[in-house]
């Protein structure tokens, strides 16, 4: 029994305690809370109070950033406001000008269109003037003499035109004048017919031909002027003779297309030239003709200075002996204008004084005549 007594006051002692402890517990939840809410409320209202002064100061701050960038987005504005002016001021000139430029380029294309016109209408003349072979001798003839004229040669002087052989009926169209007599033939004729239709023509085969077929009117033209004796030793003539194309274009073809007809014209001793070589080779025959002439004219002032100095020899003589006269004569001036003349002055003072004492008795009675 007395151990029911005691578990049974143990458990009640338990549950009083527990009671006690759970309602001290609760006082002191009820302490803490209480306190936990007076902190949270004083903390809170001093974070509101810093909150408010932060975002116060940030406010300002911001206001005052906003400001500057306000300012700043408003002066980019108004620079870019400038610049679309510009731009535009710009893209207004460009159209004014645009403007006129596509006028004067309408201006342009217009005027190139008409000399294009008026070139082909010249090409087509020249075409059908070329097609008569006197015409094309003619035009060869006129663009020689430019060449020649542009050289400085004169007719008459440096060559002669259509100039007859002495030893056969062959008239050249040109014949240069060389010294010691010699002389440099010319033709100035050439080909053109199957070279105008090879320009002309579009089909490949047909133009080949018609190269080729050129190319045979070239050789055969070599060959012609190798048969009439423009090579003669009789007239004094070189062993070469020229064939002038008046033009720069056949000139060239003729180079690119056959390469061995430069060999096969000189292996018959003709020499092809074009406007440009034959300048050249004029130049050349100019510069020998002054060569010679040059040497022509020092033989002769060596012969005018040899005569020279033989004249010179006997005048620096004649010099000599006029010099020993005048040196005589100088001589004998100073032996007459001092000897001489001291000699006739003493007889004349001596003739004086003998007539002196005559003199004087005449003029005595003279003086002592009364007054």
């Amino acid at each position: 029994m007395p151990i029911l007594y005691f578990a049974a006051g143990f458990i009640l002692g338990g549950l009083l305690v527990y009671l006690v402890t759970r309602l001290h517990r609760r006082d002191v939840e009820r302490s803490f809370t209480a306190l936990s809410l007076n902190a949270l409320r004083q903390n809170s209202a001093e974070f509101l109070k810093l909150a408010g002064e932060a975002f116060t100061r940030q406010t300002q701050v911001g206001t005052g950033e906003l400001e500057s960038k306000k300012k700043l987005i408003d002066q980019t504005l108004e620079s870019i406001g400038g610049e679309l002016q510009r731009v535009k001021q710009c893209v207004a000139d460009l159209d004014s000008k645009s403007g006129q430029k596509f006028g004067e380029v309408t201006t342009h294309l217009q005027n190139a269109a008409t000399q294009t016109k008026e070139l082909q209408e010249t090409t087509f003349k020249l075409q059908s003037a070329l097609g008569s072979s006197r015409a094309r001798g003619q035009w060869g003839e006129r663009m020689a003499e430019d060449v020649l004229r542009l050289a400085g040669f004169a007719e008459g002087i440096n060559y002669l035109k259509q100039h007859v052989l002495e030893t056969n009926s062959s008239r050249p169209d040109y014949t240069f004048l060389l010294p010691q007599g010699l002389k440099l033939n010319m033709d100035v004729k050439f080909p053109w017919d199957n070279y105008k239709l090879f320009l002309a023509e579009e089909n490949e085969a047909t133009r080949e031909s018609l190269k080729q077929q050129f190319m045979r009117d070239v050789r055969g033209r070599i060959k012609e002027v190798t048969t009439r004796d423009y090579i003669n030793p009789l007239e004094k003539t070189l062993d070469y003779v020229l064939v002038f194309i008046p033009n720069e274009q056949v000139y060239s073809f003729i180079n690119e297309h056959d390469h061995d007809v430069i060999d096969f014209a000189l292996k018959s001793r003709v020499v092809l030239c074009s406007p440009f070589t034959l300048y050249a080779i004029l130049a050349i025959i100019r510069q020998a003709v002054d060569s010679f002439n040059l040497s022509q004219t020092a033989a002769s002032i060596r012969d005018c200075l040899v005569e020279f100095d033989k004249q010179w020899q006997e005048f620096k003589k004649g010099m000599e002996t006029t010099g020993r006269h005048i040196t005589a004569a100088q001589a004998e001036f100073q032996r007459l204008s001092l000897t001489r003349t001291t000699k006739l002055d003493s007889v004349l003072d001596r003739v004086s004084e003998l007539r002196l004492p005559q003199d004087a008795e005449v003029d005595a009675p003279e003086s002592s005549e009364p007054l």
